[in-house]
């Protein structure tokens, strides 16, 4: 029984770590983790369609899983004191935000050299709208669709974050195996467990950014829209995030019980607080806002032509 305990997993047979790794994969990609929902939400999102979305959940979740039987590796060897100290994590979540953030300027810039500029991020809308630069394509200047490597970077960078998961993973699971041969799968199966439940809800998230009354270049504004400013404002959370760890671990861990024996709603902390921030604050506000514009141009007769939102 022990074997399936997904709260506190010991003295654990072969078998029995390997279920309870891919069980707890799938828990890790229901619960709202801030190493995953933040990034499948923006890039789900971002692809405007149910297939995009799940494209864009498998990619992230391919990488992550690729990490996660590294690690798995590293820690069965011994080694896993190198990536579980408490400034990994915050140093993680710098380079994850700054790679959100670079992933939603480049989105904003078409990919383009970008400069920084505060506070909205779609100041390039303004100056390509200016210069009337619209591609031949028909595309807006001023925003291009998320690049196909951007979710599998951040699903490898993303892996190395550590949390109630990989403490169980590396500690108990991986060590469990019974040769180095074997020391990989307890984080691959994490890693495909993950992969099942996020490109589900990649599917998701694309199918609502696709399910609108709405003409396809309207569709495709709005779900641009809100993937570049989950990213980018995200991307700034997580580096604000991470600079709080390392100055002020003690602020940064503290954290209060839910009283609910479930990994990431144990409590509610600075990791969860990231994934509010991004989704509900940012990506869901978004969505909704920018949907509410364009039906309001749409009724209005507007044309549903590239504009700054």
């Amino acid at each position: 029984m022990d074997a399936l305990n997904l709260w506190n997993p010991t003295h654990v047979t072969i078998m029995g770590a390997l279920v309870t790794a891919l069980l707890l994969g799938l828990l890790h990609g229901i619960t709202p983790d801030e190493h995953t929902w933040p990034i499948t939400f923006s890039y789900a999102v971002g692809s405007y369609s149910t297939r995009g979305g799940l494209r864009a959940g498998l990619l992230f979740s391919l990488a992550f899983t690729l990490q996660r039987a590294i690690t798995s590796e590293l820690a069965y060897l011994g080694l896993s004191r190198i990536f579980t100290n408490g400034p990994v994590d915050s140093v993680i979540y710098i380079v994850v935000g700054s790679v959100m953030a670079i992933s939603g300027f480049m989105m904003i810039s078409r990919g383009h050299t970008f400069h920084l500029h505060l506070p909205k991020f779609e100041r390039y809308a303004v100056s390509s709208l200016h210069e009337g630069s619209v591609p031949q394509d028909g595309t807006p200047a001023w925003i291009s669709d998320p690049r196909p490597w951007m979710p599998l970077v951040h699903g490898f960078i993303a892996g190395w974050g550590f949390g109630a998961f990989a403490l169980i993973i590396y500690t108990v699971l991986a060590p469990a195996m019974p040769s180095a041969a074997w020391g990989w799968a307890p984080g691959a199966l994490f890693g495909i467990g993950t992969t099942i439940v996020q490109v589900m809800v990649g599917g998701i998230f694309g199918w609502i950014a696709a399910r609108r009354r709405l003409p396809q270049e309207a569709i495709r504004q709005i779900a641009l829209t809100t993937a570049s400013r989950t990213l980018g404002w995200g991307g700034v959370a997580f580096v604000l995030g991470g600079a709080v760890g390392l100055l002020l671990p003690s602020a940064a861990n503290y954290s209060l019980a839910t009283g609910l024996k479930i990994h990431n709603l144990s409590h509610v902390g600075l990791p969860l607080m990231l994934v509010v921030i991004t989704v509900l604050c940012v990506g869901v506000p978004t969505l909704v806002g920018q949907t509410r514009r364009w039906s309001r141009r749409i009724q209005a007769g507007l044309p549903s032509t590239p504009a700054v939102p």
